[in-house]
Order: structure tokens, then sequence, then C-alpha cells
């Protein structure tokens, strides 16, 4: 890989600034040539423009066609769209990509979308009236047992400390030490990988990971019956739904080792009602919460169905490692000595649904550790066919049903089948109405400069956010799929780096905005 001609040099990237230039340092010699064909094409201006219009994505749908829109009160047509009147002649569309490493742009905006949704739940706003912060709230993460000794990297705190210092003179059955003086820094590839591995118990691994989603679905009913017997009453989930309802906002997060964990904050409130935000009842504080949730987590239990005749059976669960602690205002989750607010809970959980994948399925993939684990999932699925051509033939052993038949489709995210961000439904607003809300405002702003009149800012909120039945136009499209993606690699390159460039130059504000 060549450093780029294009980019200044000595001075680092500033990244700051009206006048910072782009950062593509690190791309290829053919990668650069691309970028100045680009620049000295005549479709240059045609093409900037569309980069501009879907926010600097790095992988846009384009397709052909048109939409008509109508008034749904008088029948009237109100305007007509063509992608022909487009500066390519195609329409160019956000890919959507939640993953920092596949768009920068799109898993900025599903970032600040995860933000914003998780922020409103803690302490209002979005349509959720601010009384939902008084309600108890506990910050908790579910981790996943061990499967063998793997190399600790360096702890959060300041003080480096040693991998595996107390089992410095032990060996395995293999012959192996199982202890480790090294210390590792966040980059060192050995960090997450097996000690040994031939004792690390990759079958369990993969089987925990299929079934992480089931245990969390577990998790949550084994809470809500926890919570209707502190309350007094019994394990009824309908007696309870009279009386309290649990909320929730969670994300999957990959650990260096390649098995997710979740991040979640967990609501109580009152009873269901029309707005979904009762207070919830006296007897339980954020504390006796965060008791019930990790008694509950402690006790979760699920036997998944064998891969084949032979495998053992398992009893799966979550690790021994759970935190659950009530959010204060002067309280972090992950650091009880700094301060909490809702921004920052906020922030970790969009982080951790952006970037959970990226930064472990992607930048740790060439692994011998990460490639068996996908090889894994491949042999369960191998498994899972045979029988079910057993079972199609007679075979008494066959069976047509496992659970395991389409685990080979889910060998690149580690077996992993789970959505990394879900909440409840009555945590706060969705995501579909922050999208809804979010082109309704691009619609506004584009007749305010055609028309010259004001934005009136008075409801609208209330405009932006209203229901699906308020609207009073209907679009009707035909569309056709061309394709995904620019032409070329210098296309891409230029895509996410004027994304980072963006980025940056919001941070640049921001942080003026302040001093």
């Amino acid at each position: 890989m060549a450093q780029s001609s294009l980019v200044p040099s000595p001075a680092p990237f500033p990244g700051h600034g009206e006048d910072a230039g782009l950062d593509l340092s690190g791309i290829s010699a053919r990668t650069e040539a691309q970028i100045i064909a680009r620049l000295l094409s005549p479709e240059h201006e045609a093409w900037a423009d569309t980069l501009a219009k879907v926010g600097n994505c790095a992988h846009p749908v384009r397709l052909h066609g048109g939409s008509t829109t109508i008034d749904t009160a008088s029948g009237e047509v109100l305007g007509t769209y063509s992608s022909e009147s487009e500066p390519l002649g195609s329409l160019h569309v956000r890919c959507g990509n939640r993953r920092e490493s596949v768009c920068p742009s799109c898993s900025r905006i599903y970032a600040a979308d995860t933000f914003q949704m998780i922020r409103s739940g803690v302490t209002g706003g979005k349509t959720v009236p601010e009384s939902v912060a008084d309600n108890p709230l506990v910050f908790a993460t579910l981790t996943p047992p061990s499967f063998g000794p793997v190399h600790a990297g360096p702890s959060k705190g300041s003080v480096p400390r040693r991998c595996k210092p107390r089992d410095k003179t032990k060996l395995c059955r293999h012959g192996v030490r199982v202890g480790c003086m090294h210390i590792h820094d966040e980059h060192d590839p050995l960090v997450g990988q097996p000690i040994c591995p031939e004792c690390y118990d990759y079958e369990s691994h993969v089987i925990w990971q299929w079934w992480a989603p089931e245990l969390w679905r577990r998790f949550t009913i084994a809470l809500r019956r926890n919570i209707a017997r502190l309350l007094g009453l019994g394990t009824s989930l309908t007696a309870l739904a009279k009386v309290a309802t649990v909320q929730y906002a969670k994300v999957a997060e990959y650990q260096v080792r390649g098995a997710v964990h979740f991040h979640a904050l967990i609501r109580l409130d009152g009873p269901k009602t029309d707005a979904g935000f009762a207070p919830a009842p006296e007897q339980v504080t954020a504390t006796t919460l965060a008791q019930v949730i990790a008694e509950t987590v402690a006790a979760v239990r699920y036997e998944p169905p064998p891969v084949h005749s032979s495998d053992p059976g398992r009893v799966l669960g979550f690790g021994v490692q759970v935190d659950a602690r009530a959010v204060r205002a002067s309280r972090r989750p992950d650091s009880p000595e700094s301060e909490l607010s809702a921004e920052q809970v906020a922030g970790y959980l969009a982080k951790y649904a952006t970037k959970s994948a990226a930064d472990t399925v992607d930048t740790r993939a060439d692994t011998v550790h990460m490639a068996r684990i996908r090889q894994v999932c491949r042999e369960f699925a191998t498994i899972a066919h045979t029988q079910a051509v057993w079972a199609r033939s007679g075979d008494p052993q066959g069976e047509t049903d496992s659970p395991y038949l389409l685990i080979g489709k889910w060998a690149h995210m580690l077996g992993f089948r789970g959505h990394f961000s879900t909440k409840s439904r009555r945590y706060s607003i969705t995501l579909g109405q922050l999208r809804r809300a979010r082109k309704r405002w691009q619609t506004i702003t584009a007749k305010t400069r055609q028309t010259g009149e004001p934005v009136d800012l008075a409801d609208l909120e209330a405009q932006l956010l209203a229901d699906d039945e308020d609207e009073t136009t209907l679009v009707i499209g035909h569309w056709k799929y061309i394709g995904t993606g620019w032409q070329t690699q210098g296309d891409v390159a230029l895509a996410k780096a004027a994304a980072a460039r963006a980025r940056e130059y919001d941070q640049h504000r921001a942080h003026t905005k302040h001093q």
C-alpha cells in the first residue's frame, strides 16, 4: 500500500476547520489513479452532487423509475418525480448499513438514531414524557460463559496487567502452559486467542452463540416473573401487567474472543396505558431492580437440542460476570467513580450498536481462532443437512427440522443470528419514527427553499413524529433495481473520506461552540 500523493505532507491530517482536506492516506496506487480520474472526469460535478444527496454513503443503492404524490383527501396529483432528472440519470439511495466498517456515513446516522431512541427512554423527549426519568433504571451487562482460557488484553484502568499470572506454572492436558506473564496491549493479535486451541470448546462456543437470543428471551420472561414475585403477585405475568411493565433497550457487542455479550438499559414502568409510561410501583427502587436482574441472570438456563446423536447434552446460561447497576446522575456504569449523564449512557449503547460487529468480525477475521469458529458453524450446518437427507430417505436417525440447518449462513457472524440493537415496544420512540421524521424534515425544508416561507416551529416536533394515519398525501412509486455501490474503489474511498471529513467538522463545530 502506497502513501497517496494527494495527502498534504508531512503535517498530519487535522480533520478540523473549514479548510481541512480529505484524508486519503493508505490508499493503493490503483485507487489513487481512480480518484484522479474521477476528479478530472466530465461527470465529476454530477457525481459530487449525487454523493452529497446520499450524505457520502459508501455503497448507495441505484434505482430507475419514478413516483407520483397524491392528496388523499381530494385525489389531486401534487407532484411527480422521475429518476431521469437526477444528475447521473438514476436515483441513488443510502445503503442504510449500520456497520461503520462498511459505510461510515450510514452507520453514523444509525448511531445518532439509536442515541436518540435510547436517550428518550432515559430522560424523555421525542413523544416520551419527562416523567419517565423517575422510574427505576438499570444498566446491565450479560456476558457469555468461559469456553476455555484466552489471552487477556489491558484492563480499563491505566495500570498495566499481566495476562494470566496466577497460572504461570500450570500445564493443560495437552502440555501447554496455561499461564501467560506477558502484558498485552489492545492491538496485540494474541488478545482473545485461546491459550490452548485444543482445550478451547469451540462447539459449545458456537452453540451458545446460536442460542444467545433464546437466552435473552428467557431472561426477560424470568425477570418479569421475579418482579411479580417481589410484588407479592406470585409468578403471574397477567397480574404483573396490571401493576408494572419491564421495558428495555439492548445492544449486542462482540468480545475479542468472538463471543457476544449484551448491554441493556432496563426500566421498570407502571401498568400499560395509552401513553405507556406510567410511574413504577414505589416498592421497587433502582437498587432493588438491579438485585433482581443479577439474580435472574444467574438463574437463566436453556438445554438446546443436540447437533447430532452423539452430541453431549449441554445446559446453557450466562457467564458469572454479571454487572447490573442502578443508573444515577452521578455514576457511570463502567466507572463508579465517574459521573454519568443520560447522553453518556445513550452514547455507549449507540457506539456498541454500530461497532460491535466491525471491531471483532472484520478486524480479527483472519485469525486462526475466528476461522475455527466459522468452520464449526459450517460443520454443524453440514451435519444438519445430512440428517435432513437421511430423514427423507427413511433413516430413523434423520431429522428434517433441525434448528441448525441455517447456521452455516451465519458463519460470517460467528454463529450469532440475533439483532444487534433491539428494544421493547414501549421503551421509547422507534427507529422507524425517527427515519420517517427525517424524511418529513427534508420535505419541509425543500418546500421552504421553494416558497421562501419560514418553517413553523410551534408544532414542528409533533408534525415530524406524527403517526402514519395522520399523513395527508400518498406516494405511489414504480422502481427497478439497477445495482449497489459506486463504479470504482476510488469513488468509495472518496465517499468514506468525505464522510470522515463531515464527522470531524461537526466535532470541530461542537468543540468551538462550547469554548
